[in-house]
């Protein structure tokens, strides 16, 4: 499917629930849809980051990622792999929160090159 093919769909959709999860600069948006006709579901996942401009306005990059109910279970998988494999074999189960955020990260070597 092309992006104006997802894009018509999601004109299409109707909103059945919304979870934003709010990190650092970003926002992940997780939204269950209902298709035309309320006969079937699926979640699209939006990670949303503010920026600002030259001219000191702000604007969002937004990322969007489909998900329909037949990928729900891979996806899962997938996810769930992908997490356990860099906490365990990566950060060897080292809480999370001990380490920097990528913003707090950028921000620090900005600050180191001026």
């Amino acid at each position: 499917m092309y992006s104006e093919d997802f894009e018509r769909r999601e004109r299409n959709a109707e909103d059945v629930y919304s979870k934003p999860v709010r990190a650092g600069k970003r926002t992940y948006f997780f939204d269950v849809k209902s298709t035309k006709g309320n006969n079937d579901f699926y979640l699209t996942i939006t990670e949303s980051k503010r920026r600002q401009e030259r001219d000191g306005s702000f604007s969002f990059d937004k990322h969007k990622i489909f998900l329909y109910k037949e990928d729900f279970e891979k996806f899962q998988e997938g996810l769930q792999e992908a997490v356990r494999y860099i906490m365990h074999d990566l950060l060897h189960d080292a809480p999370l929160r001990q380490y920097p955020s990528r913003e707090e990260r950028e921000e620090k070597s900005e600050e180191e090159t001026f």
